[in-house]
């Protein structure tokens, strides 16, 4: 006897209903392409201006990078109107942000290489300006060979995660790139919760317990306070890790995801959900990804138009849209890029 198909279809129906719509690209446009190397973006809506930040030098890596800021009133036609450089220095992975007093801060890695790639050393530098054109020298903050990837401003301080890549080598390192256990104390080569009233003096709230050579790492607050950390790792399995702290951020709980970040970048939206944006590492090669984020979840949902050379995204939401600056190298050539996204 045969089964009657309306129930089967009604399955299949409640299946499909409970299946979690995809976030859908409303516009993707090249928005700078004119140094030889593009790379390592970020965004902000700052008094009713859009200003997209990146490096501009020869290569990814070497060269005198400089920081290149795009100015525009629409989002849609973009105007250089900035420029941070420092001789003899490559100023990498400029991120922006606004500071208790009304100011642009762009935070950047100041390395000095010899001969091209040999790397001598570098210490983060920091600029501020109140229009985006006009910014102050960099100046340098932290110590030698620390890097300061990025800051996020709460409650009159700022606050980031500051690493030495230089201290990889150390014994502790070895053990996590080995799968071995890691020596217990704080060693200094692991991640530096630091904060800062001024970007300029910061102090160390505490070391960061995080294996396996991390290193770029995106902080933001939630509504009650709770710290937020998605931290980038290159040694052991490479798998990102995503780390929460209640005040005053000194004991925290960490989650291993199953993805690999480069150029990590999360946002909360007013209603508290979260999205991520980062580097996603597939067969064939390397996409920007846009994904569902949480305390305990990263699950990359929409690919953006990339390949090759690619990542480093700067987030924000308008009229809402996510939106997204980012670089990528698959039209032949390292390109900033600025997508537009519709959330579900």
């Amino acid at each position: 006897m045969k089964r009657p198909l309306l129930p089967l279809l009604a399955i299949a129906v409640a299946h499909a209903s409970f299946a979690a719509p995809a976030p859908q690209i409303v516009s993707v446009k090249k928005i700078w392409d004119a140094g030889n190397h593009n790379a390592f973006t970020d965004l902000i809506l700052f008094k009713d201006k859009w200003y997209c930040t990146f490096r501009e030098s020869d290569a990814h890596v070497g060269g005198d990078g400089q920081s290149r800021v795009l100015e525009s009133s629409d989002g849609e036609n973009w105007a250089p109107v900035g420029l941070v450089t420092e001789r003899g220095i490559d100023l990498r992975d400029p991120k922006l942000s606004v500071t208790p007093d009304g100011r642009l801060m762009m935070v950047m890695g100041g390395s000095v290489y010899q001969g091209g790639k040999t790397l001598l050393g570098r210490q983060p530098r920091v600029a501020f300006s109140n229009d985006g054109h006009a910014w102050t020298p960099p100046r340098r903050v932290l110590e030698e060979d620390e890097w300061l990837w990025r800051v996020t401003w709460h409650n009159g301080k700022a606050y980031g995660v500051s690493y030495d890549p230089s201290a990889r080598t150390s014994p502790e390192a070895k053990a996590a790139a080995e799968g071995k256990p890691v020596p217990p104390g704080p060693a200094d080569w692991k991640l530096k919760l630091v904060s800062s009233a001024d970007g300029l003096t910061y102090d160390i709230v505490t070391h960061l317990e995080v294996p396996g050579h991390p290193n770029e790492t995106t902080l933001r607050f939630q509504a009650d306070g709770t710290l937020i950390a998605m931290v980038r790792r290159e040694g052991g399995s490479k798998n990102g890790w995503i780390g929460t702290s209640k005040p005053p951020h000194t004991q925290w709980q960490w989650h291993e995801t199953s993805h690999r970040f480069g150029g990590p970048n999360f946002i909360i939206l007013p209603d508290g959900s979260m999205w991520a944006g980062s580097r996603l590492h597939i067969p064939g090669g390397a996409k920007t990804t846009i994904a569902r984020f949480g305390p305990e979840t990263y699950e990359p949902l929409l690919e953006l138009p990339s390949g090759g050379d690619t990542s480093y995204p700067g987030l924000a939401w308008h009229d809402s849209l996510l939106w997204v600056s980012y670089y990528a190298s698959h039209e032949g050539k390292s390109a900033i890029y600025l997508a537009k996204v519709q959330l579900p």
